[in-house]
């Protein structure tokens, strides 16, 4: 299997900013534990603050590989282009958040890409990404 994982804005700063909210480690350490947890899995990690980026990426890989888990950050609650871009893909994606959004400011709750993705996993810290893998190898099965 070949998953990516890919975050959006402002997630290269996880382990500095907001650590009440999203704990103190940034994610490369728990990348790296991800990866030897699953090692017949290909893994990629991209992370961009960047819309366009994000969707060149997913286009890049949307009709090859296996999986997609994706934090988009803000552009969950905006982007109708991520949306798009999801949609127009083979390649299941995922959307996962590290806390629970439903908690959080209303304009959290809502999200723009839910609808063009396989499912949705939030509140279980760095963890929403495994649980993120493992719907994918269940999707694969």
């Amino acid at each position: 299997m070949k998953i990516l994982i890919l975050n959006g804005p402002n997630l290269n700063l996880l382990g500095k900013r907001e650590p009440g909210i999203y704990g103190s480690r940034g994610f490369l350490d728990y990348y790296e534990e991800l990866t030897k947890r699953y090692p017949n899995i290909e893994f990629e990690y991209y992370q961009s603050n960047i819309e366009g980026e994000m969707i060149n990426k997913i286009h890049e890989v949307g009709f090859s590989w296996d999986g997609i888990v994706l934090n988009a950050g803000a552009y969950t609650h905006t982007s109708v282009a991520l949306q798009d871009a999801i949609r127009g893909i083979n390649t299941p994606v995922i959307e996962v958040h590290i806390s629970n959004v439903h908690k959080r400011e209303e304009f959290r709750h809502k999200s723009m890409i839910s609808c063009a993705c396989a499912g949705v996993i939030c509140g279980f810290g760095l963890d929403s990404y495994r649980l993120g893998v493992e719907a994918l190898i269940a999707m694969k099965g």
